[in-house]
């Protein structure tokens, strides 16, 4: 398995894949680089970057909980197109790695081709962030992923249409199994670094990151019945920037899958941009 190891000593861990225009994923907060399995099929024209941050998947835990902030992870992507020779790379983000993506707009703009964000912008909704706030760092109560996929299976608000099989596969991804249980697949001092964020009490906007977003060909993928990411929010982008490809994916929450049809026509849509 490929790695590469940080300016502060620690080997994360990368896939690469295809060739084509590149196109680095960032997944979500807790997440790491299979949540792509899904939509990597509909880019095997492109090459396909899949960065696992920091204390997720096959990378090297943070010494320090503090080291779990956008600024690092960010600085972390920068190390990782210096380690392959990229000048530029386009991003697909997910949630937390859109959130990096806007933030490398605003620092480090010439290294970006474009950006698209799956479920996140520039202002998040209070009732979403909550919900992280229960789950994120504690073990799930499930003792096996059969037992976590049926629960979420049952609570997933607006996932309607979504096969038990498949909250299988996303509870193989979260958690590892074995005879005590099942285990989380990142370190749990994210949720330190996380109630840390927002310990202020106002929701931190980031307005000024998106506007950065300026001059580069963007898309947006919203969960028609996300939590986090607001349907007003989501048209204020587009106000924005009437330029950007939107879809709203009905029957999704947050965050899709990206392998459905509007999420798919609207990466197309936006990989075509660049490559006017």
């Amino acid at each position: 398995m490929p790695h590469f190891t940080t300016s502060d000593g620690l080997s994360l861990h990368y896939t690469d894949q295809g060739t084509g225009l590149p196109i680095l994923c960032l997944a979500g907060l807790t997440r790491c680089g299979r949540d792509f399995d899904f939509v990597a099929p509909h880019l095997a024209d492109h090459r396909l970057i899949r960065l696992d941050y920091r204390g997720r998947g096959g990378s090297d835990w943070a010494r320090d909980a503090a080291d779990y902030s956008v600024p690092r992870e960010s600085a972390d992507v920068l190390e990782l197109l210096d380690h392959l020779g990229l000048d530029r790379v386009a991003i697909l983000g997910t949630s937390r790695g859109g959130l990096n993506a806007m933030y490398l707009a605003a620092t480090a703009h010439d290294r970006l081709l474009g950006v698209a964000l799956n479920d996140v912008g520039p202002q998040l909704e209070k009732s979403g962030l909550d919900l992280i706030c229960d789950y994120i760092g504690r073990r799930p109560n499930a003792k096996t992923h059969q037992q976590a996929a049926g629960l979420r299976a049952k609570t997933a608000t607006g996932f309607d249409t979504v096969p038990l099989s498949r909250w299988i596969e996303e509870a193989e991804r979260l958690y590892t199994q074995d005879a005590d249980g099942l285990h989380l697949r990142y370190d749990p001092k994210l949720r330190d670094a996380f109630l840390a964020a927002f310990d202020g009490g106002d929701l931190p906007s980031a307005w000024p990151l998106f506007d950065a977003l300026n001059g580069l060909p963007i898309a947006l993928i919203h969960g028609a019945t996300s939590d986090l990411l607001s349907r007003d929010t989501a048209l204020e982008m587009k106000r924005r920037r009437p330029d950007m490809v939107l879809t709203h994916v009905p029957d999704r929450g947050h965050i899709p899958f990206l392998d459905e049809p509007q999420a798919v026509a609207a990466l197309n849509g936006w990989i075509g941009l660049m490559q006017k």
